[in-house]
C-alpha cells in the first residue's frame, strides 16, 4: 500500500497580507482631506466620505484601535455612541498604515504621506548612510531631522495658506525631532493635563475662521504595553479618555468638526515560547543577520552582504506559517509601505520584512529587554492592529 504524501505547509503568500487603504482610507489621507476642505493649495480630499468644515480638530488617542473600542462600550460610552459616525457616517474604520506603530503613524498623519514617502518605516530602521539602527520614536542616534524627512507637514502648508494652526500636547514633545518632522507648523502649545488640552484645543479652534488643531493623549498605549489591553489599568485609561473626548466635544465652537482617531490598535501576546520567539536564542533566525530592526510584530531584518537570499529562505521556512515574510522588493511591490517608496527610504527597509499574522512575536531578550517584556504589542497588518476609528462630532 502506498504511503500518503506529506507536504510541508506553504508559507503565507506575500500578496495575501491585508494592505492598508493608502489613498482612500488611511491615516495619511486624513489631514489632506481636511485641509482640502479648507482650500489649502495642493491638498486632495482623499477620504471621500468626509464633509468639509471650516474648523477641524483631530484628537489622536495613542493605542486605541477600532476593535478595542468596540469591545469596551461600558468603559467608553461616549465614544461608543459615536461608532456609527466613524468615517463620515459609514460606521467603518480607517487603517493605520504599515507598520502600525507610533512613529510611522504620527509621521503619516502629519505629513499626509505613506511610510514609503515620509521615510519613517518602523519603530527602528537602519540608516543606510551610517549602517546604524535608528530608533525613530526616540530619535537615537541623532540624525538631521530635515534630511531624514524633508517634506513639509500639512500643518505647515495650512499655516502658510492662512489657516489658524495649532498642536496641543504634552510639553515633553514640543522640541522633539519627531514633532519637528511630523507635527510642526503653526504653534505648539504644551499643556500637562488631559483636561487642559481639551479646553485649550477648543479655544484654539475658535481662534480662526478656518482652523486646524491637533491634540494627543498617550497613556492608553502606555498602560496597554505594560499591563495589556484588557487589564484594569488599561480600562481605567479608556474610561478617562472617553471623558476627555466628551469634554472636548461639548466645547466645540460653531462650524467645527472633531475627529477622534488613533495611531494603531494593540494585541496581548502570552508569555511562552510558542508565542514569543526569541531571536537572541534562535541560531537559525540569527544566521546571516547583521541587524534586527522594527519590533516584535513588524520586523526589518538586515542581512550581512551577500546573505539576503539565504536569510529570506530561512525566515520563510521557520516563520512562514505565522508571519508574512517578504523580501524588501516584494514588500514594496505589494504596497506594504504605500504606492511608492522614495529612493532615500529604500535602504531603510529590511532586506527581509516579517509581519505577524498569528498571535506571536519575534522578541530579542538581550538587545531589546524592555520591548521584549511588553504585554500589549502592535505593528502588523492584522485588523486588531491596523483598524482605527475616525469618530466624528460636528457643530
Amino acid at each position: 500500500m502506498a504511503l500518503p504524501a506529506w507536504n510541508d505547509p506553504e508559507p503565507l503568500a506575500v500578496d495575501s497580507a491585508p494592505v492598508p487603504e493608502y489613498g482612500s482610507g488611511s491615516l495619511a489621507d486624513l489631514l489632506p482631506t481636511l485641509a482640502a476642505g479648507m482650500a489649502v493649495p495642493g491638498m486632495t480630499a482623499a477620504i471621500p466620505e468626509l464633509t468639509e468644515a471650516d474648523r477641524n480638530c483631530v484628537f489622536l488617542i495613542d493605542g486605541l484601535g477600532w476593535e478595542q473600542l468596540k469591545a469596551h462600550p461600558d468603559e467608553a460610552p461616549f465614544m461608543a455612541s459615536l461608532l456609527a459616525s466613524s468615517r463620515g457616517g459609514t460606521g467603518r474604520p480607517i487603517t493605520a498604515g504599515y507598520p502600525a506603530t507610533t512613529a510611522t503613524s504620527l509621521a503619516s498623519v502629519g505629513t499626509g504621506l505613506p511610510p514609503g514617502a515620509h521615510g519613517l518605516p518602523g519603530y527602528t530602521a537602519r540608516n543606510p548612510e551610517t549602517g546604524e539602527l535608528m530608533n525613530q520614536l526616540r530619535w537615537n542616534p541623532w540624525t538631521s531631522p530635515r534630511k531624514w524627512q524633508p517634506y513639509p507637514t500639512v500643518f505647515q502648508l495650512a499655516d502658510a495658506a492662512g489657516v489658524h494652526t495649532a498642536q496641543v500636547s504634552s510639553p515633553t514633545f514640543q522640541n522633539t525631532p519627531l514633532t519637528q518632522v511630523a507635527l510642526s507648523g503653526g504653534t505648539f502649545h504644551g499643556r500637562l493635563s488631559g483636561e487642559e488640552r481639551m479646553d485649550f484645543a477648543a479655544e484654539q479652534l475658535a481662534e480662526g475662521d478656518r482652523s486646524l488643531v491637533y491634540t494627543y493623549y498617550a497613556e492608553v498605549d502606555g498602560k496597554g504595553h505594560r499591563f495589556g489591553v484588557d487589564s484594569d489599568p488599561w480600562r481605567g485609561q479608556l474610561m478617562y479618555v472617553d471623558r476627555l473626548v466628551q469634554r472636548l466635544a461639548e466645547q466645540l465652537p460653531p462650524r467645527s468638526a472633531l475627529y477622534v482617531t488613533a495611531d494603531h490598535g494593540m494585541i496581548d501576546i502570552p508569555f511562552d515560547e510558542q508565542h514569543r520567539i526569541d531571536f537572541d536564542e534562535d541560531w537559525e533566525l540569527r544566521a546571516g543577520v547583521a541587524l534586527l530592526g522594527g519590533e516584535g510584530r513588524a520586523r526589518h531584518v538586515y542581512a550581512v552582504p551577500g546573505a539576503a537570499s539565504d536569510v529570506l529562505t530561512c525566515w520563510r521556512e521557520v516563520l512562514g506559517e505565522q508571519f508574512w515574510v517578504a523580501s524588501r522588493d516584494e514588500a514594496i511591490a505589494a504596497g506594504w509601505f504605500g504606492p511608492h517608496v522614495d529612493e532615500r527610504v529604500y535602504g531603510r527597509i529590511g532586506d527581509v520584512v516579517a509581519a505577524a499574522k498569528d498571535d506571536v512575536l519575534i522578541i530579542a531578550s538581550e538587545r531589546e529587554p524592555k520591548e521584549s517584556a511588553m504585554v500589549g504589542n502592535h505593528g502588523s497588518m492584522t485588523p486588531v492592529e491596523q483598524l482605527v476609528p475616525l469618530l466624528e462630532v460636528r457643530t
